[in-house]
């Protein structure tokens, strides 16, 4: 029996042959035989990092970035030919090693011992990282000193969330499920958030993250705005990978003088623009909301925020109508009920941002059938070596 060529990697990241066979960790181009051994081929790499695979940080890491960049368009062309649909795909543009500058990880106490990091794979098992190529390495260096903490408020054989973030003042910690009890835990707090130089260390005991060190308010720079950065508050995965989604919505948007930016968040888009347009920001996150229209204030932008819950009450076509531009960037569940009031609506641009391609095909369709059309299609792969797609598309009435 010969060998059989491996031709592409599926949605979940395993390779696959022309007549459907899966096999794990093999990469297109390598070769496999009847009981599954796998010859490398040329884009087949060996993967840097000592948890590889074990660790569910990473999926993807015996694949090069040209197998990996030609990934992420077939994920999203064929996400397309679901809808029956096709567009221009660009290169992707993928986020180095070692820049993601937020991460949710998981902590375990086991006797003296805690391990902190990613949990393995499809389980719930800890990866206790002694070594990562993905997080930003200030990020990697305080896991250690890490452990020294949730060792002193953890109980024995329980767990901990811990959140990380790169903000304009440093390291942001978020730390869940855990609740400091009496004065000696509460100096621990404090007296590692002085010692390790941390922008703010929050708890969250279950009834919402509470600040115990915050020296100064803890922002994020957007637009050239520092914006009060909630704890937990959401970030673009890598300041590279931010920046290309901008050029992209930029480019998208246009001229236009008068956008609606949905799903604003922070005002990751909604700012920037705002430098050289009248801008609606609506955004259902409350602190959010409220983070984004204090700082436009300060800076005097152009910019209005609306905390509005766009699943519940979307904004109307005839509303939708008053500008020129509208800017979309919605969680995974995509904006179908937005979009379907968009697809009548009569302003001339629409820059998506997506981090599903499953239902941006679907939200395309709808803009399409409403008599919209895609320009372009650009991949961002922030979340380098793993099986999440991220893009920017152009849509022109």
């Amino acid at each position: 029996m010969t060998d059989a060529l491996i031709t592409r990697l599926a949605a979940r990241g395993d390779g696959m042959t022309d007549d459907g066979r899966a096999v794990p960790f093999s990469v297109p181009g390598d070769l496999v035989d009847e009981f599954g051994a796998v010859t490398p081929g040329a884009h087949h790499q060996a993967p840097p990092c000592r948890h590889f695979p074990t660790c569910g940080g990473c999926t993807l890491q015996h694949v090069d970035d040209a197998a990996y960049a030609d990934y992420l368009v077939d994920r999203i062309a064929s996400a397309l030919a679901s809808q029956q649909l096709s567009a221009e795909i660009a290169p992707p543009h993928l986020s180095p090693p070692r820049t993601r500058r937020r991460a949710s990880l998981r902590a375990e106490r086991q006797g003296k011992r805690v391990l902190l990091g990613f949990n393995e794979g499809q389980s719930r098992k800890i990866v206790d990282l002694a070594e990562c190529w993905i997080l930003a390495p200030a990020l990697f260096a305080m896991l250690a000193p890490l452990r020294t903490l949730l060792g002193t408020l953890i109980a024995d054989r329980r767990g901990a969330g811990v959140e990380l973030a790169l903000a304009d003042q440093g390291i942001d910690v978020l730390i869940t499920g855990v609740e400091p009890d009496g004065l000696a835990a509460i100096e621990a707090i404090t007296d590692f958030a002085k010692a390790h130089g941390l922008a703010r260390l929050s708890v969250d005991g279950g009834y919402g993250p509470e600040a115990r060190w915050e020296p100064e308010p803890v922002t994020v720079t957007l637009g050239g705005v520092a914006v009060a950065l909630p704890a937990g508050g959401f970030l673009q995965a890598t300041a590279d990978g931010e920046a290309a989604l901008l050029d992209a919505v930029r480019d998208g948007v246009g001229e236009a003088k008068i956008v609606a930016d949905l799903f604003a968040g922070l005002g990751t888009f909604a700012l920037p623009l705002s430098m050289s347009a009248k801008v609606l920001a609506a955004e259902g996150a409350r602190d959010a909301t409220l983070s984004l229209k204090a700082a436009a204030a300060r800076a005097g932008r152009q910019l209005v925020a609306d905390h509005r819950d766009l699943f519940r009450r979307p904004y109307t076509a005839a509303e939708l109508s008053r500008f020129e531009a509208v800017v979309l960037d919605p969680p995974r569940a995509g904006a179908k009920e937005q979009v379907a009031a968009l697809a009548e609506a009569s302003c001339g641009r629409i820059a998506y941002v997506s981090c599903n391609p499953a239902t941006f095909a679907r939200d395309a369709r709808a803009l399409i059938d409403g008599g919209w059309r895609i320009e372009w299609i650009r991949p961002v792969g922030q979340f380098r070596w793993s099986t999440h797609v991220e893009l920017a598309a152009s849509f022109r009435r």
